[in-house]
């Protein structure tokens, strides 16, 4: 059997492959930013910017001021660690791929997940699994003990996370298909936020999923017992469907807002590097709330 170059890379590092590939996508974005450095009050030094209604005369550095003939605010980068959890949607919905050439939804929110993970872990932050593990973990020995998780099957797993108890200070993200009832993305959201916490939603969906291509008669079959829909002339639907799609969307966006959480969506036919500096950050900027 023939073993791509992915595969033998892995093989021969004695490392699984979604190991491989999602250490490959986070020094490529690592490359493009410069640390997950974050706005607060430690004593570091970050960077100046130019003054914004709003900020405290105290913050203004008037001797970079008076060289720039601007007014510049000093920043100063959050040294306290802190910690993410993350959570995997691999329940049966996420098994769909449209084509063959493209991962399946699972494999690429695997991917962003472990390739998020490896990024904050060289930052120096805590990260663990939701409904996983206790405490949160430090070190980049965890990746390996991260991907093996997520190379689990799923299949009978939740959709969305339960509300556990976690610190107050630390971070979600949740990835998954998001294609739930918005009661219940909502229900998520406000729970995890009235305990304090912010998080980071990402909606990775496949293409067909969004575009909805389909012409002529097709039989439609709920990976989630949702029963089989046969359609004459699926084309006729496509108005209707795309215009349900928006209106989830946006009530996705609209449930993270009001609870003060961000939002991301993402096709599995884009580059994961996109999408996982998009996150990245997200993720910095909740830390600047």
């Amino acid at each position: 059997m023939p073993v791509s170059a992915l595969q033998g890379e892995a093989l021969g590092a004695g490392l699984p492959p979604l190991l491989v590939a999602a250490e490959r996508v986070a020094s490529t974005v690592a490359q493009g930013v410069h640390g997950r450095r974050r706005v607060g009050m430690g004593d570091s030094f970050w960077q100046f910017r130019p003054y914004r209604p709003g900020d405290e005369i105290r913050d203004i550095d008037w001797r970079q001021s008076a060289r720039a003939a601007r007014v510049f605010v000093r920043e100063r980068e959050w040294e306290a660690a802190q910690s993410v959890w993350l959570w995997v949607d691999r329940s049966a919905s996420m098994a769909f791929a449209s084509t063959r050439v493209l991962p399946t939804k699972a494999d690429r929110a695997a991917l962003l997940g472990l390739a998020l993970a490896s990024l904050l872990l060289r930052a120096g932050e805590r990260v663990g699994l939701l409904g996983r593990h206790a405490l949160g973990h430090a070190g980049r020995h965890f990746l390996m003990t991260l991907a093996n998780e997520l190379a689990l099957p799923g299949g009978a797993l939740e959709s969305l996370p339960p509300i556990t108890e976690l610190p107050r200070d630390c971070r979600i993200v949740i990835l998954g298909d998001l294609l739930r009832p918005e009661a219940e993305i909502e229900a998520i959201v406000e729970g995890f936020a009235a305990r304090g916490i912010a998080g980071h939603l990402v909606q990775v969906l496949d293409p067909a999923e969004i575009d909805f291509p389909y012409a002529g008669r097709n039989r439609f079959v709920g990976p989630e017992a949702e029963g089989t829909l046969l359609v004459g002339r699926t084309e006729s639907l496509a108005e209707a469907y795309r215009t349900r799609m928006a209106d989830h969307r946006q009530s996705v966006e609209d449930i993270a807002r009001r609870s003060g959480w961000t939002v991301i969506h993402h096709r599995t036919d884009r580059p994961a590097e996109a999408a996982l500096l998009a996150l990245f950050l997200g993720l910095a900027d909740l830390g600047r709330r």
